[in-house]
């Protein structure tokens, strides 16, 4: 196999990467708060001994932009505006997320779907009585149930130089700590809100197609190469 090959081979191992995000980030274009997965690379690699350029399989990041925010009227979903983040505990300790889909445990701890606790600014967990009524969720976070406040949903700011791992289908862990926020007036919670996936699910098929189509253009030429190598080999060998 020639350096051809092989620069074209890191090419196919790139795009078999892209490939595999957007059809993870199209499979849940669907998911509340979804954080779509995206490649950060270089377009080239240099190797220095044959002076030849390889490409770059990239660096995988989630995404920070919003979602979608829609009306649901249940007044247990919650939608986050502004580059904001809920607080849930987990067992691989504390994790952020978009998703505000909340429930009341019999115990009345209030969770997220997923059975995790949501937190409040200080991270500790936030109860409610079970069977006090239907809860109100201000803005900043405050939650009321039959005129008496309970507490406060958290919100916290993620740093920007913070790199994001995913928790589950929704949640993040970042390598950075996160800082809660007290007062804030670009943002907040909204009530009887759910924020969708911040995936483009037009652009990520036209994605797909384009990918696909890069990756059968690339295997078709390293196909063709080395049948041109082995009719040249073939001809070397009756000339001799």
């Amino acid at each position: 196999m020639d350096i051809s090959n092989h620069v074209s081979l890191s090419a196919l191992l790139a795009l078999e990467k892209r490939l595999t995000t957007v059809a993870h980030n199209v499979a849940n274009a669907s998911t509340a708060g979804f954080r779509a997965e995206e490649l950060r690379f270089e377009s080239l690699i240099p190797d220095q001994e044959v002076g030849t350029a390889y490409a770059s399989t990239g660096q995988t990041y989630l995404s920070r932009a919003s979602g979608p925010i829609q009306p649901t009227g249940n007044s247990l979903d919650i939608a986050v505006k502004g580059d904001y983040w809920l607080a849930i505990q987990t067992p691989e300790g504390t994790a952020y997320t978009r998703d505000g889909r909340l429930k009341i445990e019999t115990d009345g701890s209030l969770k997220t779907v997923s059975g995790y606790p949501i937190l409040d600014v200080g991270g500790g967990e936030l109860q409610v009585n079970p069977g006090g009524g239907p809860l109100k969720i201000a803005a900043d976070g405050m939650i009321t149930q039959g005129g008496r406040q309970l507490g406060a949903v958290g919100l916290f700011k993620i740093p920007d130089s913070a790199n994001l791992r995913r928790f589950e289908s929704s949640g993040v862990i970042p390598d950075a700590p996160a800082e809660p926020i007290v007062t804030f007036s670009d943002g907040g919670i909204l009530q009887g809100h759910v924020e969708g996936a911040n995936v483009n699910s037009v652009m990520e098929i036209m994605n797909l197609i384009k990918i696909t189509r890069a990756f059968e253009s690339i295997n078709a030429s390293i196909n063709a190469n080395i049948d041109s190598q082995k009719k040249a080999i073939r001809a070397i060998g009756s000339n001799g």
